[in-house]
């Protein structure tokens, strides 16, 4: 493992391994914005019943619902590297397989539904096994900004690159963005493939221990931190908000402000921008303040913002109440998943990442559900003031990890306390 001095930030090298990750990472999210975004122009063509297209989308995130903490559970019991791998090739086969029906005019609501529900079964597995795979790649003190540079990433492949090319693939065929992401998927898996990673000793697993209590076990760790528990209950009301607001942001623009589809495209674009800026200066406000601290600020800045957008009606306040709460998002999420990683045992990694996974997914659709409600009561600008509320009770509730000297316990020798900046 080997890290640089950036800044006076502790940073990943790109060799070691680290590159092909974060390239794996970025291709593969590349394909999946292409899945994404041709998935719902597919289902349309299919069926003209709302309720059935919702259920393509709904499909997303049933699985982690189901089987969230499993996989977290399972991650933790195998090779993560051979996981991801394995996982990303089979993922990569049920796309070409569907990318053959749908170009051979065999595609079905049914089979596009399954798909979704399919992948995203897979996707529990290989989410928590890449984050617990992470800290046995890089250096303990470099994992914020490896993890600020995979986020940002993927988010410029995702949410910037990507969507200029669906149309021109669409123009080749319907098959075909479906056909580009199963070669990402085998891309990424020969890359995940080749690392060559010494996995750390594991302590052998109790005598009749099952997969139900190594998960409580991984859920009552998460609830005896209260850093981590704190966090989780803030992840928890923050994405609950963020449902809330995504689910009606079309019709805050279309509705609320009287613009039009490309004004729409702006202030989603504005939100990707903001995110990569936000990859940018995660590591930087981590090691100017704590984790812990650039999550309480991220969250204000954030409640702030939300505020502005619910309040001023106009168009550019949109804009830059957008990218604000992008930049804050990705620092949210860069020192979440750092935090967690730093303060849970090496073998509990992935259960605690699942449960956290498990209550950001929970969460919004409950937001899109409560979202369209406090729409219809109270005004089209109202969910944007609802999510304000929901981060503003997140902030309150990340006061205790917030407390100076919190003690870690070394995983090591399951004795030693240390004091540190949370």
């Amino acid at each position: 493992m080997t890290a640089t001095d950036v800044a006076g930030v502790r940073a990943p090298a790109w060799r070691g391994g680290f590159g092909r990750l974060w390239t794996a990472a970025v291709v593969s999210r590349f394909g999946d914005a292409l899945r994404t975004a041709a998935l719902p122009l597919l289902a349309v063509h299919l069926t003209d019943d709302p309720l059935v297209i919702a259920s393509v989308t709904a499909c997303g995130y049933l699985p982690w619902l189901l089987f969230g903490l499993l996989g977290g559970a399972i991650a933790d019991r195998v090779d993560q590297r051979r996981a991801m791998w394995a996982v990303d090739a089979v993922r990569g086969t049920l796309m070409a397989c569907f990318a053959l029906a749908v170009g051979l005019g065999h595609a079905s609501i049914v089979l596009l539904i399954a798909l979704a529900f399919t992948l995203t079964t897979l996707q529990t597995l290989f989410d928590n096994a890449s984050t617990a795979l992470l800290p046995s790649l890089v250096d303990r003190a470099a994992l914020g900004s490896a993890n600020a540079r995979l986020m940002t990433g993927q988010q410029l492949a995702g949410g910037l690159l990507a969507s200029p090319f669906v149309p021109l693939l669409l123009v080749v065929g319907a098959a075909m963005p479906f056909a580009a992401d199963a070669v990402t998927y085998l891309l990424a898996a020969a890359l995940v493939a080749s690392l060559r990673i010494r996995m750390p000793e594991r302590q052998p697993r109790p005598v009749g221990s099952t997969l139900r209590a190594e998960i409580g076990a991984g859920l009552r760790a998460l609830w005896g931190d209260r850093v981590l528990r704190a966090m989780c209950v803030a992840t928890l009301l923050c994405n609950i908000g963020m449902g809330g607001l995504i689910a009606t942001l079309v019709l805050h623009v279309t509705g609320w402000l009287h613009a039009g589809n490309a004004e729409y495209a702006a202030v989603m674009t504005a939100f990707s921008v903001g995110s990569l800026a936000g990859g940018v200066l995660a590591p930087r406000l981590a090691h100017k303040v704590g984790r812990a601290r650039s999550l309480f600020l991220g969250g204000c800045v954030q409640t702030s913002a939300l505020v502005f957008v619910g309040t001023v009606r106009h168009l550019g306040a949109v804009v830059v109440g957008m990218a604000l709460l992008g930049a804050m998002n990705l620092v949210w999420n860069v020192n979440q998943v750092t935090l967690m990683q730093e303060r849970s045992p090496d073998a509990m990694v992935g259960r605690i990442s699942s449960a956290f996974r498990t209550a950001s997914t929970s969460g919004a659709p409950v937001g899109a559900l409560l979202g369209g409600v406090v729409a219809g009561a109270y005004g089209l600008n109202g969910p944007a003031l609802f999510a304000a509320v929901l981060f503003a009770l997140a902030v309150a509730s990340l006061i205790p990890a917030c407390l100076p000297d919190v003690s870690v316990v070394e995983p090591d020798d399951g004795a030693t306390t240390a004091h540190v900046k949370p």
